[in-house]
C-alpha cells in the first residue's frame, strides 16, 4: 500500500511540472520588437515581444516563475503578470 501511495505522489508531482508555463499580458509601447533571454528553472530561452502591441505570451518550462533578462536588469515574472515594455524595459503592472 505505502508503494502504491508513493508511486501516486511522484506521479502527482511529475505531471504537475509537465504542464507548468508562464504566460505574460504584455504591452509593448516601443515600435522595436524585442528578444530577452529568459531563465526559467535553470533552463534558457529566448521570447521575442512585437512591436507596438498588447498579446499574450507563453513561456513553457518546469516552474511558475521565471526571470527575464533585459538592458535594464533582471526581473522576475510570476503566471499571469501583466507587463508593460517602454525602451527596452520591463514593468510589472
Amino acid at each position: 500500500m505505502k508503494k502504491l501511495v508513493m508511486t501516486l505522489a511522484i506521479l502527482a508531482v511529475s505531471a504537475g511540472s509537465v504542464f507548468s508555463a508562464v504566460t505574460i499580458r504584455y504591452y509593448n509601447k516601443d515600435s522595436k520588437s524585442w528578444t530577452f533571454t529568459v531563465k526559467m528553472d535553470g533552463s534558457t530561452k529566448e521570447v521575442t515581444f512585437d512591436s507596438s502591441r498588447t498579446a499574450t505570451v507563453t513561456i513553457q518550462g518546469g516552474g511558475t516563475k521565471c526571470i527575464i533578462k533585459t538592458n535594464c536588469g533582471d526581473i522576475e515574472i510570476k503566471d499571469g503578470a501583466n507587463i508593460e515594455i517602454k525602451d527596452g524595459c520591463i514593468k510589472i503592472n
